[in-house]
């Protein structure tokens, strides 16, 4: 990770505190991950700093499991998060004697879950991680074929729940649910919005300076394809560009300076995977790989074939 990255984890983790710490907490919220296990504890000890210690405890034996069993570059990568996380949740609840908006329990909440969800969400961008369910997702996904969404769903769960055979009170059960439905859904809106891509169509006679200065500035590639205008029936270039929506205006300004008069359309694209962009995160099908590698080799197969006869001759010399 780079120096920005870690500025941005330490900003999104001291926002994480403020949404937890000045919203959530003073409301006796039990929430999901490892954090919520820390809640538990300081409500049943009444210590204020054994949130950030029972966290931090539990994320030293998770990596220490996860160090065997995932690998130590996903230890680095989380280590620091885990390490900031928790001391922001130590130290920053004891600045706030109650909610920053008395009385309003479940405006409160929202606003810390969102608060919390952003913050959660810049991290995971950022390539960093906070620890807690993350690393048991990490571990049961590296042994079994559940997805790490799935598993951090289950475990948030099952800690929520847990919630109601210590204190007995549904709505703060509620709340909690509230809680981990507003986090996922903000982490996963800050994560969609950073890998969305748009693609361009442009048309233009300085084609060639265009697609250049998209290479060079824009730092995308560009296809080059040919097409014919129907009305002059002249052949025409067409170039066609996939970006990250952040890098459009950059794009739009290229074609602006070299060509005013270009023909130029955007579209929002759903899924880019490749190189530049994301990849494709599903498990092989062994049946479907079997089935192409034996195509693949029949293919082979049928190279040396004459007549539907095997050339021996001919397999051999290829061979050579």
């Amino acid at each position: 990770m780079s120096s920005r990255d870690y500025v941005m984890i330490t900003l999104a983790v001291i926002l994480y505190g403020f949404g937890f710490s000045a919203f959530i907490l003073p409301e006796k919220v039990v929430i999901g991950g490892v954090t919520g296990v820390g809640t538990i504890v300081y409500f049943l000890t009444g210590n204020v700093y054994m949130i950030g210690i029972t966290q931090y405890a539990i994320n030293l034996v998770l990596l220490a499991i996860a160090w065997r069993v995932v690998g130590h570059t996903f230890v680095y990568k989380t280590i620091y998060g885990a390490t900031a996380v928790s001391l922001v949740v130590t130290l920053m609840p004891s600045l706030f004697d109650g909610p920053l908006i008395p009385d309003q329990p479940f405006m409160s909440v929202c606003i810390g879950s969102v608060l919390a969800g952003v913050a959660l969400g810049i991290v995971f961008i950022h390539n960093g991680s906070t620890g807690g369910t993350d690393i048991v997702a990490a571990i049961v996904a590296k042994r079994t074929n559940v997805t790490v969404g799935r598993t951090m769903l289950y475990v948030d769960f099952a800690i929520i729940s847990s919630s109601y055979l210590f204190f007995h009170n549904v709505t703060t059960v509620v709340y909690g649910f509230i809680v981990l439905f507003f986090v996922t859904y903000m982490v996963d809106l800050m994560i969609n919005t950073n890998r969305q891509a748009v693609q361009f169509i442009i048309i233009s006679k300085r084609w060639e300076k265009i697609a250049t200065a998209v290479n060079k500035y824009g730092r995308r590639g560009v296809t080059v394809l040919d097409g014919m205008g129907w009305y002059t029936k002249q052949p025409v270039k067409i170039l066609l560009i996939v970006s990250r929506k952040i890098e459009s205006v950059t794009i739009f300004r290229i074609v602006k300076d070299v060509d005013p008069n270009a023909f130029i359309t955007q579209a929002n694209v759903n899924g880019v995977y490749g190189q530049g962009f994301d990849n494709i995160k599903l498990k092989a099908d062994e049946e479907l790989s079997k089935k192409l590698d034996a195509e693949d080799v029949e293919a082979d197969d049928a190279c040396f074939c004459v007549d539907g006869k095997m050339d021996v001759k001919l397999a051999e010399s290829l061979e050579k």
